[in-house]
């Protein structure tokens, strides 16, 4: 039986366009981007109800040296981003809050003492750490300043795209800033999310899993083992397709153009984890390597130093 809460859930997803069809689409998407089977889809949506009708936790979400890509990834899969903001509560986000200015700043410093413990704190972006900082900064604060100030008062940090999780473009040779991922800036354990983008995906299963006391398995790099527990090219449709001979199947009648493995153009999918091939973006329309793209592992580590130049074999 549907509670009062699960229906205002429908109801509220109703007004942003997406349907009752929509939801059950992005489940199935997102069940596959959890390495779960599709039977599993019935339980998916269940504990996206559950975790809808239940509080929906406070979020503080800070923005660092970063492009703003990770936000823009999940509000451009728009029925992606309503779901989230159906299951979140969005205290402080500088992207999507109307305030501006001293009254941002204010809205800041009082979500984190009112919800100090509670809330999730999502970090988009690395930080400056040479020079006490002072290569980054937001109303007059350096972004290690502000790190320093709200983080250790979260109740858990996703570090949200490759620049929060290891530094990212930012942290490129020479990186005169000093920047750093989350982690190693501030010397904590956060959930890493990399990805340039995040696929919205899978910050919705991370806050799904979250929300409902799920243990989120980590690998050694602190990323969520079912969405960073296979190489792109485990997962890679032009592999599995020119193995089986099948490419008119998949990508049209250009075999010449697209049937093939693209390691010998450069491709990083062997030495990339991530679920791209599976989740998909825009949508779960495309991901670069089924678009003719080559893989530039960019979920990875130090990717901008260790896997350039791109468009040549490792």
């Amino acid at each position: 039986m549907k509670t009062d809460k699960t229906s205002e859930f429908y109801e509220n997803l109703e007004k942003k366009g997406v349907s009752r069809r929509d939801f059950l689409k992005y489940c199935t998407a997102l069940t596959a981007s959890m390495g779960l089977t599709y039977s599993c889809v019935g339980q998916v949506a269940e504990q996206i109800e559950k975790a809808a009708a239940g509080p929906r936790p406070p979020v503080i979400w800070l923005h660092f040296a970063e492009c703003t890509g990770c936000s823009e990834a999940f509000l451009r899969t728009p029925d992606v981003g309503a779901i989230i903001l159906e299951t979140i509560s969005v205290e402080y986000h500088e992207t999507l809050m109307a305030a501006s200015g001293y009254q941002a700043e204010e809205n800041l410093h009082n979500a984190v003492e009112k919800y100090k413990g509670q809330f999730v704190c999502v970090v988009e972006g690395a930080i400056a750490t040479n020079y006490n900082g002072a290569y980054g900064k937001v109303a007059g604060k350096t972004f290690l300043e502000i790190a320093r100030e709200v983080i250790p008062k979260a109740a858990v940090t996703l570090a949200l795209g490759t620049c929060a999780a290891y530094g990212g473009v930012a942290a490129a040779s020479p990186n005169p800033g000093g920047y750093k991922g989350v982690g190693d800036a501030l010397g904590i354990s956060p959930i890493n999310l990399p990805g340039c983008p995040t696929n919205p995906l899978n910050l919705l299963a991370t806050i799904v899993k979250y929300l409902n006391k799920e243990t989120i398995e980590l690998d050694d790099l602190g990323r969520p083992m079912f969405a960073y527990g296979e190489t792109v090219h485990d997962n890679c449709p032009r592999l599995k397709h020119y193995e089986a001979g099948n490419f008119v199947t998949e990508f049209g009648s250009k075999e010449a153009e697209l049937g093939y493995c693209l390691y010998e153009m450069g491709c990083k999918g062997p030495e990339t984890y991530n679920n791209c091939p599976i989740a998909k973006f825009n949508d779960a329309t495309s991901f670069p390597i089924q678009a003719g793209h080559p893989c530039i592992g960019c979920s990875e580590p130090d990717f901008w130093d260790t896997m350039t130049p791109f468009y040549k074999e490792s």
